[in-house]
């Protein structure tokens, strides 16, 4: 099969389908909502974390030689403060601290949509940008590791989709309380997920010439999703500490871990044509 056909059809499952399946999630009930969305973060959380310990990291340290290795783990951990700064600046996710100014409210808003909390269009286009320049990132980082092999980039492309549905859904969230309509939230988060195609249909003709830079990228792509996990998905779990809560999100974690090792396990006999 094309590589750059799976690429493109990889790229828009993270982006875009990802998209129309959290549309769905703001026609359930409030109630309903805030039940299932904490569960697919505890799922995306050991995702994520699986593609980073199990699959990126191993496949970047197997494309360098043994002068390499202590540089390619500085990059991990230069990639882990970039993103950090990166937060700071507030046009790399969405955040759930209480004291940020754009997205303070969004918890309160998720449960309960009775507030009238005015309109505040400038976190709704923040939430735009910011969002479009990550699923750029996204795209380009799936393009790597497909170029690296196939396996990679299903696994790495099916991690992105998992940590960004529930992301999605409260960028919905965002955007509803910033003013927008259902109709034209639905619209600029499809169109913020459409840069997750072009950034990897720009990263496979760019990056095919560069092979002895996708470790590299591979280590940017392990940092992203080690840092998304323990800086803003974990955080987010530890908010519940009933034992009920606490062991549903330990056994989903490692349901997230289980699918992504299957999985990989699965992707490893395919072959292109």
């Amino acid at each position: 099969m094309n590589l750059l056909f799976l690429i493109i059809f990889f790229t828009a499952l993270g982006g875009v389908l990802s998209v129309l399946v959290a549309s769905v999630f703001l026609l359930l009930s409030d109630k309903t909502r805030a039940i299932v969305l904490p569960h697919g973060v505890s799922f995306a959380t050991g995702a994520l974390l699986a593609v980073a310990f199990w699959g990126l990291i191993p496949h970047a340290f197997e494309e360098v030689g043994t002068e390499q290795v202590q540089t390619l783990s500085g990059s991990i951990m230069l990639g882990l403060l970039l993103f950090f700064m990166l937060e700071k600046l507030l046009i790399w996710r969405h955040c759930h601290s209480g004291t940020c100014e754009v997205h303070g409210e969004i918890d309160e808003h998720v449960h309960d949509h009775s507030h009238s909390h005015g309109s505040h269009k400038s976190a709704g286009t923040m939430i735009i940008i910011g969002d479009g320049i990550h699923n750029f990132v996204d795209g380009v980082l799936i393009a790597a590791a497909f170029l690296t092999n196939v396996q990679l980039g299903i696994v790495t492309s099916l991690a992105v989709a998992a940590h960004e549905i529930p992301q999605e859904v409260g960028d919905f969230a965002i955007l509803l309380h910033s003013g927008y309509s259902k109709t034209k939230a639905l619209f600029y988060n499809v169109l913020a997920s459409l840069t997750t195609v072009i950034g990897g249909i720009l990263a496979y003709y760019s990056l095919d010439g560069l092979q002895e830079n996708l470790p590299y990228f591979l280590a940017m792509a392990a940092s992203s999703f080690i840092y998304i996990a323990v800086s803003d998905l974990i955080p987010t779990l530890h908010k519940k500490t009933d034992i009920k809560s606490s062991l549903q999100q330990i056994a989903l974690i490692f349901a997230g871990v289980g699918l992504i090792i299957v999985l990989n396990g699965f992707a490893h006999d395919i072959q292109l044509s």
